[in-house]
Formats: structure tokens, C-alpha cells, sequence
């Protein structure tokens, strides 16, 4: 973690110098310590808390692999914020915000392709044989992207997070970064609203000792990030060559043979089961056959005898059944009668 911020230091450093009390904002006030000469104090304990906060966030960003895009274009501003910037291997815009640098990230990507288009021609050779006006207005268009798009040229998508030095006149990156859910760090004066940004760092934005403060200790906290990042790769690395190839180990074939013989086992059950009842009514309908035979036997067809004898037989035994049954018929109407 960076070093802790010290009130002393940021007392030497004139952070706590506000602006004249009529050109205060009212949503300032909880930042705001005492009044006196006109001028309003900012409370530095709330600003070395919300510095180490602001910190501590940006640090995480760094160590995500993100970029943090840094904008200051007051003139006591640009070179600090520049050179803190580079320090810590950040983007940064310090001459004037190009207009849908974020809303419209897609055309300021193919103004500095151009320029690297640009610089491929120089070395193709191409360059030298346009003509010296051409060549005059190529140079002039490279310059001109260098001072204004040079400094984003590495940033291949939109930023993580912005750092702002004055959100009052830095309004358009303020605005377009609310539009994306950029999150905003910001150092703001009691001129300022501090409810459109997320990271609030109560400061004066005019002395060049102030900003020189705040930046660089926000840079240090980002080169810590990125040192953790650093430093996580490597351990993974030597992780990586330390750690033995590992062999694969044949299949073992017997889960496929085992299934297969599941399969077949309850196949073979059923059909053994059917082949059993098979016999069983194979069994029971020669059974039926034998007592069908035994009940009635086959009469011989010799003698004629015999088969008048086996009709009058028949006919006899008729009739009785018939005189059974009209007797039982008779024994049960009357047996009903008498219950009634």
C-alpha cells in the first residue's frame, strides 16, 4: 500500500486553500473546514482520508490490468500530470479534450491509426516521392495529431476509470464519462459539485504544489498496482515450469466390457423366462388333452348294437337331467312362496 498521507505535508503543499466564499458551491460545505479572509479552508483530515481512498481504488484498477486515462489542461496542470502520467506508463490528454473522445472512441482510434499510417509511409519510402507541398501538409497533419492524440496512442479501448484535475473546466470529459459509467476521480475546489464524481478528493486545483501533491501520490498508488500485477505473473510463471507434465493414464476398457454384459445379462433372463412358460402351457394343454380323453373315450363303430345301445343311453340320461332341473325349479318357487 502507498504511504500514508500526512496532514503536515499536504498543509506545506497549500491543499487546503479554497475559493473566495462567493464563488462557493453549497455542496462543498461537508469538505468544508473554517471561513476566513474571504476565502474558504478545506478540512485536510476529510482530504488525506478520501486521498487514501481514491488511492487505494486506483490501485486495484492498475493491478486489473486496466489503463486510467489522466485529463488536465490548466496550464500549471500539464506538466505534472503529464509527467506523473508517463511515470506510472498511464494515458493522459493535457491539450484540449477532443470532443467524443470517449462517446466516440471508434473515430479518435482512426485518427491515430492515421498517424501510424503515417509513420509506416516514412518508412516504406513512400513518403519522398509526394511532392514538397504534400509533404509539408503530411508533416503538419502528423504534428498536429502528436500534440493532441499522442499521448492516447497505447490505449487500444476505452479507460477503466478518469482522473480530473478541474471538473468544472474539464465538463465534457465529465459529462462523457457519466454517460459511459466511467467511475471519476477527481480533485475538486469549493467552486465545484462534487455529486458528479465518485471518488471526491477535496483540494485546491489551481496551485501547481497541491496538484503535484495529489498526482503524485495517486501515481504511486497505480506503479504499486502494477508491481502487484507484475510480480502475481512471474510467481504464476515459475509455478508453470516447477510443476511435473502430468502423463495421462490409459481408459480402462472394463467400464464398456461391464456394461455390455449388463445389458445383455437382463436379456438373456427374459428370454429364459419366456421359454419357461413356453413349457409350462405346453405342459398344461397336454394335461387337458389327457382328461378330455379319459372322460370320453372313443366307442368302437363295429356292431350296430352298440350304437343304438349308446344312443338310447344318451337320451335316457337327457331326459333325467331335464326331470332334475324342472323338479329344482319347482322346489324353489314353492320354498319362495313360503317365505313371502
Amino acid at each position: 500500500m502507498a504511504n500514508k498521507v500526512e496532514v503536515k505535508e499536504l498543509l506545506d503543499a497549500g491543499v487546503h486553500f479554497g475559493h473566495l466564499t462567493r464563488r462557493w458551491n453549497p455542496n462543498m460545505a461537508p469538505y468544508i473546514y473554517m471561513e476566513r479572509n474571504g476565502i474558504h479552508i478545506i478540512n485536510l483530515y476529510k482530504s488525506a482520508a478520501k486521498m487514501e481512498e481514491a488511492g487505494e481504488a486506483l490501485k486495484k484498477i492498475a493491478a486489473s490490468g486496466r489503463k486510467i486515462l489522466f485529463v488536465a489542461t490548466k496550464k500549471q496542470a500539464k506538466e505534472i500530470v503529464a509527467d506523473q502520467a508517463l511515470r506510472a506508463n498511464m494515458p493522459y490528454i493535457t491539450e484540449r479534450w477532443p470532443g467524443g473522445m470517449l462517446t466516440n472512441f471508434i473515430t479518435i482510434r482512426k485518427a491515430v491509426k492515421k498517424m501510424s499510417s503515417i509513420d509506416r509511409m516514412k518508412k516504406d519510402g513512400t513518403f519522398n516521392t509526394l511532392s514538397k507541398k504534400e509533404r509539408l501538409q503530411v508533416d503538419r497533419l502528423r504534428a498536429k495529431l502528436e500534440k493532441n492524440l499522442g499521448s492516447i496512442s497505447d490505449m487500444s479501448r476505452l479507460p477503466a476509470a478518469l482522473f480530473v484535475v478541474d471538473i468544472t473546466r474539464e465538463h465534457i470529459a465529465v459529462k462523457e464519462a457519466q454517460k459511459l459509467n466511467i467511475p471519476i476521480f477527481a480533485m475538486v475546489d469549493t467552486n465545484s459539485d462534487p455529486r458528479e464524481v465518485e471518488y471526491v478528493i477535496p483540494s485546491n486545483d489551481d496551485a501547481s504544489k497541491s496538484i503535484d501533491k495529489v498526482v503524485s501520490y495517486l501515481a504511486e498508488s497505480i506503479i504499486e498496482g502494477l508491481s502487484e500485477r507484475k510480480s502475481g505473473k512471474d510467481d504464476n510463471e515459475e509455478a508453470g515450469t516447477d510443476k511435473p507434465a502430468r502423463t495421462k493414464a490409459p481408459k480402462a476398457k472394463k467400464t464398456t466390457e461391464v456394461k455390455a454384459t449388463e445389458e445383455k445379462a437382463p436379456a438373456e433372463k427374459v428370454s429364459e423366462e419366456k421359454v419357461s412358460e413356453e413349457k409350462v402351457s405346453e405342459e398344461k394343454v397336454s394335461e387337458e388333452k389327457a382328461t378330455e380323453e379319459k372322460v370320453t373315450p372313443e366307442v368302437p363303430s363295429t356292431d350296430a348294437e352298440d350304437k343304438k345301445a349308446m344312443k338310447e343311453a344318451k337320451e335316457e340320461v337327457k331326459l333325467e337331467s331335464k326331470e332334475e332341473t324342472l323338479e329344482k325349479a319347482k322346489t324353489s318357487t314353492e320354498e319362495k312362496k313360503e317365505e313371502k
